[in-house]
Protein backbone atom coordinates (compact mmCIF):
# COMPACT_ATOMS: atom_id res chain seq x y z
CA UNK A 1 0.00 0.00 0.00
CA UNK A 2 1.22 3.48 -0.77
CA UNK A 3 0.23 6.58 1.16
CA UNK A 4 -0.76 9.92 -0.37
CA UNK A 5 2.80 11.17 0.16
CA UNK A 6 4.26 8.22 -1.77
CA UNK A 7 5.53 6.42 1.34
CA UNK A 8 4.84 2.76 1.99
CA UNK A 9 1.94 2.09 4.36
CA UNK A 10 1.71 -1.26 6.10
CA UNK A 11 -1.65 -2.96 6.12
CA UNK A 12 -3.08 -3.53 9.58
CA UNK A 13 -5.48 -6.42 10.20
CA UNK A 14 -9.02 -5.72 11.34
CA UNK A 15 -10.09 -7.08 14.71
CA UNK A 16 -11.70 -10.13 13.05
CA UNK A 17 -8.63 -10.80 10.92
CA UNK A 18 -6.31 -10.47 13.90
CA UNK A 19 -8.43 -12.86 16.01
CA UNK A 20 -8.29 -15.44 13.20
CA UNK A 21 -4.53 -15.02 12.67
CA UNK A 22 -3.83 -15.31 16.42
CA UNK A 23 -5.52 -18.71 16.45
CA UNK A 24 -2.75 -20.04 14.18
CA UNK A 25 0.09 -18.98 16.47
CA UNK A 26 -0.12 -22.08 18.69
CA UNK A 27 -1.05 -24.59 16.00
CA UNK A 28 1.32 -27.07 14.39
CA UNK A 29 2.48 -25.60 11.10
CA UNK A 30 0.53 -22.40 11.83
CA UNK A 31 -2.73 -24.03 10.71
CA UNK A 32 -5.59 -21.55 10.72
CA UNK A 33 -9.05 -22.71 11.80
CA UNK A 34 -12.06 -23.09 9.54
CA UNK A 35 -14.44 -22.44 12.46
CA UNK A 36 -14.49 -20.00 15.37
CA UNK A 37 -14.72 -20.92 19.07
CA UNK A 38 -18.52 -21.12 18.80
CA UNK A 39 -18.51 -23.47 15.81
CA UNK A 40 -19.38 -20.87 13.16
CA UNK A 41 -17.48 -20.99 9.88
CA UNK A 42 -14.86 -18.25 9.50
CA UNK A 43 -15.94 -15.72 6.88
CA UNK A 44 -14.52 -16.44 3.43
CA UNK A 45 -14.02 -12.69 3.11
CA UNK A 46 -11.77 -12.70 6.19
CA UNK A 47 -9.76 -15.64 4.88
CA UNK A 48 -9.34 -14.26 1.35
CA UNK A 49 -8.38 -10.78 2.59
CA UNK A 50 -5.71 -12.27 4.86
CA UNK A 51 -4.34 -14.33 1.96
CA UNK A 52 -4.32 -11.22 -0.26
CA UNK A 53 -2.41 -9.28 2.43
CA UNK A 54 0.18 -12.07 2.70
CA UNK A 55 -0.73 -12.97 6.28
CA UNK A 56 -2.00 -16.44 5.38
CA UNK A 57 -1.37 -18.84 2.55
CA UNK A 58 -3.40 -21.72 1.13
CA UNK A 59 -2.03 -24.94 2.57
CA UNK A 60 -3.82 -27.81 0.87
CA UNK A 61 -7.08 -28.73 -0.81
CA UNK A 62 -9.71 -30.57 1.18
CA UNK A 63 -11.01 -33.37 -1.09
CA UNK A 64 -14.19 -33.74 0.97
CA UNK A 65 -14.97 -30.01 1.01
CA UNK A 66 -13.17 -28.46 -2.00
CA UNK A 67 -14.83 -25.08 -1.36
CA UNK A 68 -13.09 -24.80 2.04
CA UNK A 69 -9.86 -22.83 1.95
CA UNK A 70 -7.42 -24.50 4.37
CA UNK A 71 -4.67 -22.01 5.21
CA UNK A 72 -1.66 -21.56 7.40
CA UNK A 73 -0.08 -18.51 8.95
CA UNK A 74 2.86 -16.84 7.19
CA UNK A 75 5.71 -15.09 9.01
CA UNK A 76 4.05 -11.78 8.10
CA UNK A 77 0.78 -13.11 9.50
CA UNK A 78 2.42 -14.07 12.78
CA UNK A 79 3.85 -10.56 13.03
CA UNK A 80 0.46 -9.00 12.16
CA UNK A 81 -1.12 -11.16 14.86
CA UNK A 82 1.26 -9.68 17.40
CA UNK A 83 3.80 -12.47 17.73
CA UNK A 84 7.46 -11.52 17.97
CA UNK A 85 8.31 -14.96 16.53
CA UNK A 86 7.64 -16.31 13.08
CA UNK A 87 4.98 -18.94 12.45
CA UNK A 88 5.77 -22.55 13.29
CA UNK A 89 6.39 -24.72 10.25
CA UNK A 90 5.92 -28.49 10.13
Amino acid sequence: MTGSDGSEKKAVPTAAQKRWLQRGLDQAGGKLPLFDDEGRQISVRTIRSCVAAGWAEPWFSNPIKPDWLVCRLTAAGAKAAGSPKTAKRS
